[in-house]
């Protein structure tokens, strides 16, 4: 596995000549100033520098935010420094797109963090995974030399690497994927019982249907009416799909939940409603062959709910990993304490730190 601290050290030493300057420039305001994107992180930095605006290319003309225009990246004035603040999914295509309409100057949040780290804050995921790694080497290590092939070791040491930085250009090998994520040509088998966990819109039950047309069943978990209806829409006329409106979790009960961020909504102690929640052994009474999740960081308190299916049906897990550093360790731990015999990878489906699947594939 690769040396945390000697990524963290390059990183903040070996800063080019162009990236300084750049820097120097945006710091000291002798050129227009603007981020791209509308975020917590450009939100910060606009508290900390009077930028002249937002980029956003699918603004309505007039829009303002914290005070500022937003604009598009063709009415930007070819001579500005643009701050590339998108962090989620696609920060590598955001830059290219900016590039297109002629703007040269263009640099990523983490510049700023490595070249004046007294005056910007790290970007969260970089802060928690530098932490993570330096109380949890151990596990970290154990993490990695239990992965069973050489494109899990690689993507384990690339996704840490940009982890560590937030330098997007760690991941240029990637791509933003979502149509592939959970199935791997490394599964391998027939998938008679898939449990969608966290179904969103439908669009991994569509997937699985399509790549699996002998399914038996789909059952689809989705606390949040508004996507339930949109996944209802999306797989109409499609068969033996069990749409199940209830969280899973380890306990069946209801807990807070943010029901407003679309496919990121949360469990959350803050959650503007009440859901009800099942586990997955309570609901489900037959044998399942897929169990996908992504649970915004609900994923562990959802696996012991799965617990008996799990020991019993040994089935294909696909468990988002990407939420907090350490729910890919603590993941791991829990399924290899079950002692079952799973091979255990690791794919990556973004341009980011987002969408991280952990795989366990019965031998």
């Amino acid at each position: 596995m690769i040396d945390a601290a000697r990524i963290i050290q390059s990183f903040t030493s070996d800063i080019p000549l162009a990236i300084r300057a750049l820097v120097a420039q945006f710091s000291s305001g002798t050129v227009p100033r603007f981020l791209l994107g509308r975020n917590a992180e450009s939100e910060v930095l606009s508290r900390l520098i009077d930028v002249d605006g937002f980029i956003d290319d699918f603004c309505q003309p007039g829009t303002t935010w914290q005070g500022k225009p937003v604009m598009r990246g063709s009415d930007v004035p070819r001579d500005a420094i643009v701050v590339n603040c998108v962090s989620n999914s696609k920060p590598r295509t955001a830059h290219m797109r900016i590039a297109t309409h002629g703007i040269e100057k263009i640099i990523s949040y983490a510049d700023l963090c490595r070249s004046e780290p007294g005056r910007y804050p790290l970007l969260p995921f970089v802060e928690q995974t530098r932490n993570d790694l330096a109380s949890n080497a151990a596990h970290w290590q154990a993490l990695y030399d239990d992965l069973s092939d050489d494109t899990s070791r690689q993507v384990c040491n690339d996704i840490l690497r940009y982890r560590l930085t937030g330098d997007y250009n760690v991941l240029a090998g990637y791509e933003y994927r979502p149509w592939d994520q959970y199935f791997e040509d490394f599964i391998g088998r027939k998938l008679d019982v898939f449990v969608d966990a966290g179904g969103y819109d439908g669009d991994t039950a569509e997937q699985f249907c399509k790549r699996y047309p002998d399914y038996r069943r789909v059952y689809l978990f989705e606390p949040s009416a508004a996507n339930m209806i949109k996944a209802r829409q999306r797989l109409s006329g499609v068969r033996d799909i069990e749409y199940v409106e209830q969280g899973v979790s380890d306990a069946c009960g209801t807990l807070s939940f943010s029901s407003e961020l679309g496919s990121a909504s949360i469990v959350s102690t803050h959650g503007s409603v009440s859901i009800p929640v099942t586990t997955i052994d309570t609901y489900i009474k037959e044998p399942v062959s897929l169990i996908k999740m992504d649970l915004e960081g609900w994923e562990l308190n959802s696996l012991r709910g799965a617990e008996n299916h799990i020991r019993t049906d040994s089935p294909v897990l696909a468990i988002s990993a990407y939420h907090h550093p350490s729910d890919f360790w603590r993941i791991r731990e829990y399924i290899r304490g079950f002692g079952l015999s799973y091979d255990l990878l690791m794919r990556h489906y973004s341009e980011s730190w987002t969408e991280t699947v952990l795989y366990f594939v019965p031998r």
